[in-house]
């Protein structure tokens, strides 16, 4: 078939091809009543098909020209200086908070021991990498209906011990950036921002609007299928700091002090003619490790999808604010049997899901149960409450190891009546009509 054709032509070929091929197969499917209507799902077209072969032909396969267009792109998107592309929105909160252990930090360095703020109500990742160092999580309440850290309690939660303070936007609302930044300012405290679940998310702070992840110190993406885009896997760790950048560029990487890409060598000059640490003089810098790191990169193939879905993310958000609002006015009879969620003073949701929470007398279990049958897929607000689970056991039998300020009564009311469903882009008006009609008739009956 290729036989009188250039590498280049065969190519165009093959993308064409492809194209064609997603375009037959692909997103054909016309929404039905008797359809379920998942919580969230990839929405993508030929574009994502197209890049993800043209990576894969290239068969570079580890981090390469898509990745660099990436993260230029998505750092041009948000407005900020530096971002790095790894593998997960996990590895993202794991190397954002790590960053901040670095010795290059000096005195603001967080050492085991240290204590950073945080709540219960969330996805355990965004606390897992606290514990696991050997740092303290202090944990505080939320609101109810906004879901987020309660600001009046963060000067309580503050001790000797205090080193940040790191917290995600829940389900696309953002937190009180206003009341945290200036909180964290006052005390010389680091704000890593988990923006996992809010990516377009803004909030006005000083007059001036922001994207969230943007305002804090580290801001944390996820790119896994339900999220505002997709790589498959994949998530970004942004900040304005170079400093924090280059800790963070390190722990990606193996934890190396060297900063030239894969496949170059000696873009500083001095590969052999420097002193590090206690190796012989001039040890080839490239092998030369200033943090005990990782290797979390995204691969091409991840960042030529990423590529693609940028470009639509504008539009995602706008169609998930428009779902956002059709259901809002699709539940407001409702009010009497359910909270609605309320965005942030300040803010303009990017929105994730649609959390609503039973008032007393509604059994969140039924209406669930009754969703589920109906063919609407439903979520708890993650952890609910994180101490409660399993991975706590030993750790509440020490009670040495975490903190918590107050009794989490929001926290628990959460746990115990509240659920969440979905506003992805790919929900059409009748999807969001008929999960209206299905939340009215279960309050009716239970």
């Amino acid at each position: 078939m290729f036989d009188n054709m250039t590498e280049q032509q065969a190519k165009e070929m093959i993308l064409a091809l492809v194209g064609e091929y997603c375009d037959t197969y692909h997103n054909q499917k016309k929404y039905k009543e008797s359809d379920r209507i998942p919580y969230a799902s990839r929405v993508y077209n030929h574009s994502e098909m197209i890049q993800l072969v043209d990576a894969a032909l290239e068969f570079w396969l580890t981090a390469g020209r898509y990745a660099d267009q990436f993260e230029k792109e998505f750092a041009e998107y948000l407005g900020i200086r530096f971002c790095s592309l790894v593998n997960s929105g996990s590895s993202a909160n794991l190397i954002a908070f790590m960053a901040l252990t670095s010795p290059l930090l000096g005195n603001r360095r967080v050492q085991r021991g240290d204590e950073v703020i945080t709540v219960a109500a969330g996805f355990p990742t965004t606390v897992a990498p606290v514990i696991q160092y050997g740092a303290v999580p202090v944990l505080v309440d939320v609101t109810i209906p906004q879901y987020n850290i309660d600001v009046s309690m963060l000067e309580a939660a503050i001790s000797e011990k205090t080193k940040a303070v790191m917290i995600a936007h829940t389900l696309g609302n953002p937190f009180d950036l206003g009341a945290v930044k200036a909180f964290c300012d006052k005390h010389n405290l680091w704000l890593v921002e988990d923006n996992c679940d809010a990516l377009g998310s803004r909030y006005t702070i000083n007059g001036v609007e922001k994207l969230t992840g943007t305002i804090g110190d580290i801001g944390t993406s996820s790119f896994y299928p339900p999220h505002h885009m997709t790589m498959g896997e994949g998530g970004a760790v942004y900040t304005d700091n170079p400093l924090l950048n280059k800790i963070i560029r390190s722990l990606r990487d193996w934890g190396r002090d060297c900063i030239c890409p894969s496949g170059q060598d000696n873009m500083c000059g001095h590969r052999f003619d420097r002193q590090h640490g206690e190796l012989p003089f001039g040890y080839d810098h490239k092998y030369v490790y200033s943090h005990f790191g990782y290797n979390l990169k995204a691969t091409e193939m991840q960042a030529a999808i990423g590529c693609a879905q940028l470009g639509k993310l504008p539009s995602f958000v706008e169609r998930r604010r428009h779902n956002f609002d059709r259901l809002r006015a699709g539940l407001e009879g409702l009010r009497d049997r359910l909270i609605l969620p309320e965005p942030c003073v300040n803010s303009k949701p990017s929105w994730f899901g649609f959390l609503i929470t039973c008032r007393k007398g509604i059994d969140r279990n039924k209406v669930v149960q009754y969703l589920e049958c109906k063919g609407v897929q439903t979520r708890m607000l993650f952890a609910g409450n994180l101490v409660k689970h399993p991975c706590f056991d030993e750790m509440r039998k020490s009670g040495e190891d975490y903190r918590v300020v107050g009794d989490l009564s929001n926290t628990n009311r959460i746990m115990n009546d509240a659920f969440w469903v979905g506003v992805y882009p790919g929900m059409t008006d009748e999807m969001i009509d008929y999960m209206s009609k299905m939340i009215a008739n279960v309050c009716k009956q239970v």
